[in-house]
């Protein structure tokens, strides 16, 4: 009887995935908390015609979305300087320009290497003069991959540029946050105006595990970057809405807490125990089978801390907290330093319990 109530036990480990929330019927669907009201209301309106809405933000700068993707583009007295050029409107950005300018555009930046934020790029391509602006890494890896709806760059720069027209500037720096070949800082100081594509999305909490960042150790220092940055409109190339500094803050908040948590799980758990119980059930020829009973036991802690704090702050929480949990657990697991001062972990402490406070619950902390 043990064994079988043990049996059942590491069954609902090693198989978390048929015991949570699916996305497989429409009662499981059902499942997911809605979007948050708070979220809702900032919405784009889009004009069906159009399929698009477009935002004056200041500064001669316009921000396009459709819901799901952005782009932005600066007016100047001497052209209009495009900002990415998605797979989904793409085709549509010469049409709004015209709708606000009769200046022509004269440049399209990359962010970053992406399909989806630059796959519309081809649409812009027989435009007059028109040069494109990327890093050199994005360009040399466009260079291979010859797609034709994403055209090679004219011009590239390692790690800097400033682009002047028209009396306007656009700073392009550099990081590595989300992609290997490189992600841009789009800045217009004369507008206040940052764009940063995959790592803020207001109102939301990131995609895909940390936005599928290949490098989270850049990504836990690109919050500290941008708030140096003198901003008050903030586009991060994705979903309903746009931002400002207290967005890029927030999401710093939920990313350190998500870190600092599966980081206090993990270095406290008792892995041989967890490793000995299991193979009590499955024996100890298979380690991979073992090693995964151990890293889904973190990832459930996690969860279960995590999620009470922020299901209510941020929307998506239960679409993507797990994803976000188990990169930050192969982070600390592989890549980080392998333990924190008892400071750090007494303040990283107290900070969760007043979050959990705020939240309106302290479900999950543990003394």
């Amino acid at each position: 009887m043990k064994k079988a109530l043990f049996t059942a036990a590491l069954l609902y480990i090693l198989c978390p995935a048929g015991l949570s929330q699916s996305t497989d019927t429409p009662e499981g669907l059902k499942q997911y908390v809605p979007i948050l009201p708070s979220v809702r209301k900032e919405f784009f309106v889009i004009d069906p015609k159009l399929g698009y809405a477009l935002k004056e933000v200041g500064g001669g700068v316009y921000v396009m979305s459709d819901n799901g993707w952005q782009s932005a583009f600066l007016v100047t007295d001497d052209g209009v300087i495009v900002f990415d050029a998605p797979e989904t409107f793409g085709p549509k950005i010469p049409s709004a320009v015209a709708g606000v300018t009769s200046q022509p555009i004269k440049y399209l930046v990359y962010s970053h290497i992406h399909r989806d934020h630059i796959g519309g790029a081809a649409a812009l391509r027989s435009i007059k003069g028109l040069k494109i602006v990327a890093c050199q890494g994005v360009s040399d890896f466009l260079n291979a991959q010859k797609d034709p709806n994403r055209p090679v760059p004219d011009e590239t720069f390692v790690s800097e540029k400033t682009i002047k027209l028209g009396g306007k500037t656009v700073e392009l720096t550099r990081h590595f946050y989300h992609s290997n070949e490189g992600d841009l800082f789009i800045y217009v100081p004369e507008a206040k105006f940052m764009m940063a594509v995959d790592c803020v999305t207001p109102g939301y909490i990131p995609f895909s595990g940390f936005d599928i960042t290949t490098n989270f150790d850049q990504y836990l220092k690109v919050f500290d970057e941008l708030l140096a940055y003198d901003f008050t409109t903030f586009c991060g190339g994705h979903l309903t809405s746009i931002g400002d500094k207290s967005d890029v803050q927030m999401t710093k908040e939920f990313t350190l807490d998500v870190y600092h948590t599966v980081k206090r799980i993990h270095n406290s758990a008792n892995q041989q125990a967890i490793v000995a119980g299991a193979a009590k059930a499955v024996g100890t020829d298979n380690e991979f089978l073992l090693f995964k009973v151990v890293l889904d036991k973190i990832t459930q802690e996690a969860v279960a801390e995590l999620k009470p704090r922020w299901i209510n702050r941020l929307a998506g929480v239960d679409v993507w907290l797990e994803s976000q949990v188990r990169t930050a657990l192969i982070y600390v697991r592989w890549d980080d330093k392998v333990m924190e001062s008892a400071a750090e972990s007494a303040r990283h402490r107290h900070a969760a319990v007043v979050r959990s406070i705020g939240a309106g619950s302290v479900g999950g902390i543990e003394d």
